[in-house]
């Protein structure tokens, strides 16, 4: 069940991820569509009535003590499917580079990836059979794709299952990071790596909840579109609403 405002079909300012009216026709993604630009789609709202985390909350001993006695998570969000396959398990690095401002390591897909391809995301992917558990795939795809070793990552926990549309059931693994770290992007997946302050993304006056119709089918979804000198960073889709499950965590 989306998670909505009172006595609207709006998503609650509470929530994170996506919401589409029921579709008659058979479901095109968002992607699929011809000419869909996400940055181009109509901003129906901006959640600045939310406050933004203090500073405090967002230092290395804060969330290391937050994640050491979480509070109970309700209302998880996930987007609607888009097929009837069960969603495979997949596994992200929501990552904290500990710098004297926090930041979030977030990667550029490449272009020919089948999935997300070209957007902003975490490292991460599949999760495989060789895989011990959710935080090893997270570790393990981190490597693959910006050459994060494990060495330089400390995990604190985990935010609830986030399950996309596309298909995968994601493990978002939340650690922080020494600044000290050596990166090298994978070109095959990762068309570049960069970093994006903690503070801006937890700030609710950056989240925009946009509007698109194709077909009779409605989606609303979250942006946190971040500019980077000359270069926006939009970051958007399942990458915002595991953000915005931060941010409400």
């Amino acid at each position: 069940k989306p998670c909505l405002e009172p006595h609207t079909s709006r998503p609650s300012s509470h929530c994170g991820g996506f919401f589409m009216t029921k579709p008659s026709t058979p479901f095109v993604s968002l992607t699929q569509i011809p000419h869909f630009s996400a940055e181009m789609a109509e901003v129906v709202g901006v959640d600045s009535h939310l406050p933004a985390l203090p500073v405090e909350r967002l230092v290395p001993d804060a969330l290391r003590a937050h994640f050491a006695d979480p509070p109970p998570w309700s209302s998880p969000i996930h987007e609607p499917p888009f097929n009837s396959k069960p969603p495979a398990p997949a596994s992200v690095l929501l990552g904290i580079v500990m710098r004297e401002q926090p930041t979030v390591l977030l990667t550029q897909r490449t272009a020919h990836l089948s999935n997300h391809s070209g957007q902003i995301a975490f490292p991460g992917g599949r999760q495989d059979d060789q895989d011990a558990d959710a935080v090893a795939a997270a570790l393990r795809e981190a490597e693959e794709e910006v050459g994060l070793h494990h060495r330089h990552v400390s995990v604190l926990g985990q935010l609830p299952l986030y399950v996309t549309g596309t298909g995968f059931k994601v493990t978002p693994v939340v650690a922080l990071i020494d600044p000290e770290m050596q990166l090298q992007a994978n070109p095959d997946k990762v068309a570049e790596v960069f970093e994006v302050p903690l503070l801006f993304l937890m700030n609710p006056a950056h989240h925009r909840w946009h509007r698109y119709e194709f077909e009779g089918v409605t989606r609303e979804w979250l942006s946190m579109p971040y500019q980077d000198g000359e270069q926006l960073r939009f970051v958007w889709g399942a990458t915002a609403g595991m953000l915005r499950n931060f941010y409400r965590r």
